[in-house]
């Protein structure tokens, strides 16, 4: 019989993150091209992130060493909740009546309910062993900031949270979540800062997003000593911190005999589509593998497939370096879905090189679309996922009843990355046709 969870042990949580970078250089030949400072146009060095990063994370970002070994204390956290499950979605399967054999990594098993987690403890470790004494941060839906929230307390450090202030309205909550852990949380655009102050001032009903919330961070870290920033998506590091869960995944599915025809994630800034799929990417890359990764966005804010692939700033109000991503503009204000992070304007480097060197393709998909598929999922498998997940969960459905319209059994592989416990606003809305 075969199992329908794929577990692992304490002792097979991985001891290093994989690093796509030194794949993409050995194997493709090609690096996507560096940040560089606005004023200059040059490429940024260590001296230009210095006063918002650990040198740790600095050096990470440029890194091409193959493997980055995974700090015993960071690894000691993470047995709190790692190795997460792999579950084979039987019931899912039988409801689509469907020859495709699907499985997900259920990242809704971290404290915090979504992956963030894994990049959130490693970042307060960093931050902590250069003297941090305090961390600022955005956070969209609040997943991130829950995670850094928990990671800060672990290591003993302050947070400052600028939440998306829609977010914030639609899953309240979640700021209970943050302060519970002894962050503080304000809904951005706030009147903390300036450039708050000023969006404000233009309109006060603003809805916020996680340019504003990110530019309301770095101005918060730029005026305080001794504060540092953390960022949950987007940058190399943090995508390098997420693939302890596709590395767990490919020990799972080599436990039940199987490897993926097609990999699934959700992506907003990048992070939970770069954990799954990265580790199976080297695959691809160094013995030319034929699967296909498939990242699926809302068609509110649909980076990848409409945006265009231009350097850009990655905030609002233009602080940070120029970035080379796929991006609607900073300046985009993307409409108040329920899947609040995946509400930013742009996307991570690594992921646009991929998607623009067609190592991997991308689908946008509506708002209701992706609540039924996320409805139909809780009704098969128990879990009610977050609302970015859903959108991972409807792409799935859609290639396993392509594998029934073409009776080809197909190995479909996604990433779960969070549950929707404290989503149920949206669900509400979706199940009384209010959404």
């Amino acid at each position: 019989m075969k199992n329908t969870k794929i577990t692992l042990s304490d002792s097979e949580i991985p001891e290093y993150y994989l690093n796509i970078s030194y794949y993409l250089s050995k194997y493709l030949k090609k690096l996507p091209e560096p940040p560089l400072n606005p004023g200059t146009k040059k490429p940024v060095g260590p001296a230009d992130l210095s006063a918002i990063f650990p040198m740790e994370l600095i050096k990470q970002e440029v890194s091409l060493e193959e493997k980055i070994r995974i700090p015993e204390e960071v690894r000691e956290l993470y047995k709190l909740y790692r190795p997460t499950p792999l579950i084979r979605a039987f019931r899912l399967e039988k409801f689509l009546d469907t020859p495709a054999h699907i499985y997900y990594k259920y990242e809704g098993a971290a404290p915090t309910g979504a992956h963030k987690l894994n990049t959130a403890i490693a970042q307060a470790y960093y931050n902590k062993k250069e003297g941090v004494k305090t961390l600022a941060t955005e956070t969209g839906a609040g997943q991130w900031g829950s995670a850094l929230a928990l990671a800060a307390n672990f290591f003993e450090m302050k947070l400052v949270v600028f939440m998306v202030r829609v977010s914030l309205d639609q899953k309240p909550f979640r700021k209970t979540v943050m302060e519970t852990y002894g962050a503080e949380v304000f809904a951005s655009p706030s009147e903390k800062t300036e450039f708050g102050k000023k969006i404000l001032k233009t309109n006060p009903d603003h809805p916020g997003s996680l340019g504003i919330a990110i530019s309301e961070a770095l101005e918060t870290v730029v005026k305080n000593k001794g504060y540092k920033y953390s960022l949950g998506s987007v940058l190399n590091h943090v995508l390098l911190h997420q693939t302890v869960v596709g590395l767990e995944a490919k020990k799972q599915m080599e436990k039940d005999g199987e490897y993926p025809d097609v990999i699934i994630g959700c992506v907003g800034g990048g992070s939970n589509f770069a954990g799954i799929a990265f580790p199976f990417m080297t695959d691809k890359l160094k013995a030319k593998k034929k699967v296909r990764f498939i990242g699926v966005e809302p068609s509110s804010c649909p980076s990848l497939t409409k945006g265009r692939y231009k350097y850009d700033f990655g905030d609002t109000a233009q602080m940070t370096p120029l970035l080379k991503m796929h991006t609607l503009g900073s300046d985009f204000v993307p409409s108040p879905i329920h899947a609040g992070g995946l509400r930013y304007h742009g996307m991570a480097p690594l992921i646009s090189f991929l998607y623009n060197e067609k190592l991997m393709e991308a689908v946008a998909y509506e708002q209701n679309p992706v609540f039924q598929a996320g409805v139909d999922f809780a009704r098969t498998e128990g879990i009610i996922p977050a609302p970015e997940s859903n959108h991972a969960i409807k792409a799935t459905i859609d290639e396993a009843l392509k594998a029934k319209k073409e009776g080809k059994k197909k190995i479909i592989l996604f990433n779960l990355s969070g549950h929707g416990l404290l989503d149920l606003n949206g669900y509400d809305k979706f199940l009384h046709k209010k959404l």
